[in-house]
């Protein structure tokens, strides 16, 4: 899942904003290397009360303004999100361990479910929080459903 100022663990709510903000880009970042999410959030919000911490003011504020929030790649260096991948739906399909869900063109699953109906609910989420569509395949792969959040 791609959290946002707007959607992210409730962890994080009452984390000062640019500390929330670096939160939740460590956080990503992290889903995006593999991370659980019960292990990627706690990790983010220590690692982000840190930079807080260690950061001179005017980065802060700098950071805090900035509109596009930032990652880091493998190699360490930072670069921006994309921030079409936001405006994609979402899709549900069958996979190898379960149901799986993941933004529409992406080559990877975002998460993995036991069970179709857990799939489509958290899909069905995150498709609302964005304001996106949500597409449901049945497991011969042919569309079941299309929803518009």
């Amino acid at each position: 899942m791609v959290w946002t100022m707007n959607d992210y663990p409730s962890s994080m709510k009452k984390l000062e904003k640019p500390v929330r903000k670096k939160a939740i880009d460590i956080a990503n970042s992290m889903l995006d290397d593999g991370y659980q999410e019960g292990r990627a959030i706690p990790i983010a919000i220590e690692q982000a009360k840190e930079w807080y911490e260690n950061a001179d003011k005017e980065k802060v504020r700098s950071y805090e303004k900035s509109g596009k929030p930032t990652k880091r790649s493998k190699e360490g260096k930072e670069k921006t999100n994309n921030p079409e991948r936001l405006e994609e739906g979402e899709v549900v399909y069958s996979h190898d361990e379960g149901w799986a869900i993941a933004s529409t063109g992406s080559s990877q699953a975002s998460q993995i479910f036991n069970t179709k109906d857990e799939a489509v609910k958290r899909a069905a989420e995150i498709a609302k929080n964005k304001g996106t569509s949500l597409t449901i395949y049945r497991a011969d792969g042919a569309i079941e459903d299309k929803r518009n959040y």
